[in-house]
């Protein structure tokens, strides 16, 4: 954004934006020179004189002092007159103070730059007066200087097509601004219509023609220089631009006059037009208010509520439709005289008198006599209707309360006249009674709505109601029937307590024969289930038990026939009572569902089952000493069995700890003890023959015997695995001394110091036994505060070790844990230790060792490469060292170089391979 774009008042810093934009384009300068050229002489040629060349002629300061004089009509001190340069400058610092003295901020133009002809510096001068004299005084709507020029220019060529002026540069390059400012002011001087925005030459040319010979400002511009710039210079234009301002001033000052006049005439038009629209409106509401107020004032009765009730609804209308748009219209009134007295206040005009009739007071005079009129109406139409809706209101009370009563006697003749009790039971009976109860009740309460029904009647009757005829009838049927209703209530109450006293006398003996029918039939059915039951028993103690238990329950069947008998008696003189009675009874024993015929049933029941359960128990006892007889032979040879298989179990331990001759002789010897229990097998077949028949005959208990088969199998295939696991260990044995070189004494000696502390010979070691006998082989343990768990945690197997001379860094005791305890339990188990120890005396191969063998066949290189090892190595392991050793990163690699050292300590699982 340029400068100059900012508020009027930044006119006072000039010469800072000439250093920065005069310079900056030749073309603009050449703009200025020529528009303040032009400029300069338009105002000098009042004095008689004009300049040629503006950065010579203003050296000697004369026509600058000139030139401010003519601008401001002001006079300037007196001109220094000699040649000589001091003089030149007194008088350029002479006009420059004049320019300060206007409120202008001169900054880096000085008088000697001006006498030396600085181009820039003269302009930038020439611009700072333009400014200041020719612009800071233009003014539209409060905005000044360039904002205000600029919106003058908008508002005079916003009529105008194909003109759109938004600054004081490329706005201007088509000359249609120029031409709308000139046919804006002076239409008869340019035929606007046949301009072409596509022909700017002749716009321009147009406009400046006309300009310079009807307008008296002259060519500031050629057509060319601004056609030909990209931007034109906007000094230069906002300087052509303000020629044309003040050209139009006086046209300006006489549009102004035309305006004060049509807005002093526009005002008066208005104030007529409210004084009319007062008048007609202050007739049209009081002719409507002499038109009403003898409705309002109408008391004519009505005969009907719903007359009445459509005189109110009118009134209501009246209200709701027809008086708020006069309310409204009121108020408007008033507003419209208030607006307009204060209207001709203020524009010095004499206040407003209406008609006679039609002042504001004469309309609330006329308003308050409505509203009264209104009041009196509203308090009669609502007394009328208050009067009709009594009678009205007693009449509709009598047919509700005489409807309700009709509608709850309804049928209450023909429930009190029922038979329904004849065939009811007890429980029924006293449920009518209760309901009876409740119908008295209700019939005493609606004694109170019969009177009302009369009372009201009587009411109607004293006020002459038109329908009293039918009134008095319908109120004299109510009574009667209501003479009926309680005749027949009290003859119902009567049967009910007759029946009831009959029907307790059956039901006490309903519930005599259901209390002692249940437990009976409980019994009898208890009975039946005994008898019937599949009864499981597995010895003879057992059998003879259930057979007694049956003996004891035939002694009390005698007894049990008296009370079967007793209990038919009672249901005997119920049936006595109902056909003595001519009782109509509506179904059976409400007490219970068991009837004499199912008592018979079941009773005859239990006597046929009686000799059957004699029979199954007969069979049963049989059958108890047949298993006897089979446990007897399976315990017999059970426990000859038992104790030869725990025999064995014990030599076997014993063969397993002696150490009698070679490792081969212990073998052998095993060998044949193998063959021995072998031929055993015989002797338990026989056994699992006899235990399948006792699973066939489903006995499940032996007291003859502590072995079950389970116990027999589970020992016989226990004594098989020891003799084979035995075998394996010595095996095991020979192929540890064979493959590692340990002599057969250092076998004997682990051995042996094994077997010292085995005390409970079960093959294993306790905390205590194992650090003993890591001592008796050499080792120091020295921890007072080992746990006893039989096994040594990380810490005390590390000092174990270094009591052997190993020497323990964290590294080495880490590879030793990883050999000794793989699963990472933290503990080590005696079989660990005795292969540790195993493989730390045997003469193995080491990562070292292997890693020294690789360096030879790679030639004392820290790598090998896929060649050497084909060459040195048999083709397939070759294959497989190549496929599984990582490339070699050192610094001495060379391109394929595989790393033998990682590969090395990876085979004894000191790293991943």
């Amino acid at each position: 954004m340029d400068h100059y774009d900012q508020q009027t008042n930044d006119y006072m810093q000039p010469e800072e934006d000439w250093d920065r934009d005069l310079l900056l384009d030749p073309a603009w300068e050449k703009q200025q020179r020529k528009t303040f050229t032009a400029w300069c002489n338009s105002h000098l040629r009042k004095a008689g004189t004009q300049i040629e060349n503006i950065e010579e002629d203003f050296r000697d300061g004369l026509k600058l002092m000139l030139l401010l004089e003519v601008i401001s009509g002001e006079r300037l001190a007196k001109p220094e007159r000699g040649k000589m340069r001091v003089h030149k400058i007194s008088n350029v610092n002479k006009a420059l103070d004049f320019i300060a003295s206007k409120g202008v901020k001169l900054v880096s133009i000085g008088a000697e730059e001006i006498v030396d002809g600085n181009v820039k510096m003269t302009l930038g001068m020439i611009w700072t007066i333009i400014l200041r004299f020719a612009i800071q005084d233009i003014s539209v709507e409060e905005t000044s200087a360039k904002e205000g020029l600029l919106l003058w220019c908008q508002r005079k060529t916003a009529p105008y097509k194909n003109v759109n002026i938004q600054n004081f540069h490329i706005s201007w390059k088509d000359g249609l601004g120029f031409c709308a400012l000139i046919h804006r002011h002076r239409p008869e001087l340019i035929d606007y219509g046949k301009l072409r925005k596509d022909d700017p030459l002749t716009n321009l040319n147009t406009a400046f023609d006309v300009a310079e010979k009807y307008l008296d400002i002259p060519k500031m511009l050629d057509a060319e220089d601004i056609v030909g710039t990209a931007r034109p210079d906007e000094k230069a234009i906002m300087t052509y631009v303000s020629s044309f301002y003040h050209a139009f001033s006086g046209a300006q000052k006489a549009e102004t006059a035309a305006n004060r006049i049509c807005k002093v005439l526009a005002v008066n038009q208005e104030n007529e037009q409210l004084m009319e629209d007062y008048e007609k409106l202050a007739s049209d509401l009081l002719e409507w208010i002499r038109r009403t107020i003898p409705w309002l004032e109408n008391r004519a009765p009505e005969n009907t509520m719903q007359a009445m009730q459509q005189k109110l609804e009118d009134f209501r209308d009246y209200r709701r439709l027809h008086k708020p748009p006069k309310v409204q219209e009121k108020c408007q009134l008033e507003i419209n005289f208030n607006t307009l007295q204060t209207k001709l206040r203020l524009s010095n005009r004499p206040a407003f008198m209406p008609s006679e009739g039609k002042m504001v007071s004469d309309i609330n005079n006329a308003w308050g006599g409505l509203e009264q009129a209104e009041k009196g109406y509203e308090e009669w139409l609502l007394n009328e209707i208050r009067r009709l809706e009594r009678l009205d209101h007693l009449a509709e009370k009598f047919r509700q309360k005489a409807s309700i009563h009709e509608s709850w006697t309804d049928g209450k003749e023909a429930m009190l006249q029922q038979k329904d009790y004849e065939t009811a039971t007890l429980s029924e009976i006293k449920a009518l009674l209760k309901k009876h109860e409740a119908f008295e009740s209700d019939l005493a309460a609606h004694q109170d709505r019969v009177e009302q029904i009369a009372a009201i009647a009587q009411e109607l009757n004293e006020l002459d109601y038109y329908d009293s005829p039918s009134v008095n009838a319908r109120c004299q049927k109510i009574c009667d029937q209501w003479d009926n209703l309680g005749a027949l209530t009290q003859k119902r109450r009567e049967a009910l307590e007759r029946t009831e006293k009959l029907l307790e006398t059956i039901d006490q003996l309903y519930l005599e024969y259901a209390k002692r029918a249940a437990p009976f039939n409980n019994w009898m059915e208890g009975a039946m289930e005994d008898l019937q039951d599949t009864f499981i028993v597995h010895t003879i103690e057992e059998i003879q038990g259930l057979t007694t238990a049956h003996e004891q329950f035939k002694a009390t069947l005698p007894d049990a026939d008296k009370e079967r008998q007793a209990i038919l008696g009672i249901h005997n003189e119920v049936s006595k009572i109902v056909q003595t009675y001519h009782v109509n009874m509506a179904g059976t024993n409400p007490y219970t569902t068991i009837t004499p015929h199912e008592i018979n049933g079941k009773w005859e029941h239990v006597r046929q089952l009686v000799p059957r359960r004699d029979q199954a128990l007969m069979e049963e006892h049989a059958r108890q000493q047949q298993n006897e007889r089979l446990r007897k032979q399976f315990g017999a040879q059970a426990n000859v069995i038992g104790p030869w298989i725990q025999t064995k179990m014990e030599e076997i331990g014993r063969i397993s700890i002696e150490m009698h001759g070679t490792l081969e002789d212990q073998l052998n010897h095993l060998r044949q003890y193998e063959k021995s229990i072998v031929n055993y097998k015989p002797k338990i077949d026989q056994l699992e023959g006899d235990h399948q028949q006792i699973q066939e005959a489903l006995i499940f208990d032996n007291k003859h015997t502590n072995y079950t088969m389970e116990h027999i199998r589970v020992g016989w295939e226990q004594l098989l695995t020891t003799i084979a696991r035995t075998i394996n260990e010595v095996e095991n044995q020979i192929l540890t001394r064979d493959a590692k070189g340990i002599s057969q004494e250092q076998m004997n000696e682990f051995r042996a110091s094994f077997n010292h502390f085995d005390r409970d010979h079960s093959g294993t070691l306790g905390p205590e036994e194992f650090k003993a006998c890591l001592i008796s082989l050499g080792y120091d343990i020295g921890n007072d505060a080992q746990k006893k768990t039989g096994m040594m945690d990380c810490e005390d197997f590390r000092a174990c070790l270094i009591s052997m001379g190993y020497t323990m860094g964290e590294a080495e005791f880490a590879r030793i844990m990883s050999i000794v305890d793989p699963n990472r339990l933290g503990v080590v188990t005696f079989q660990a230790f005795i292969d540790f120890m195993s493989r730390e005396t045997a003469d193995t191969d080491t990562a070292d060792q292997v890693m020294a063998s690789f360096k030879i066949l790679a030639g004392d290189k820290n790598y090998i490469t896929v060649d050497e090892l084909r060459r040195e190595l048999p083709p397939d392991q070759a294959e497989y060292c190549i496929a599984r050793m990582a490339p070699y990163n050192g610094r001495d690699a060379v391109p394929g170089a595989l790393d033998y050292m990682s590969f090395s300590t990876a085979l004894y699982g000191e790293s991943d391979l």
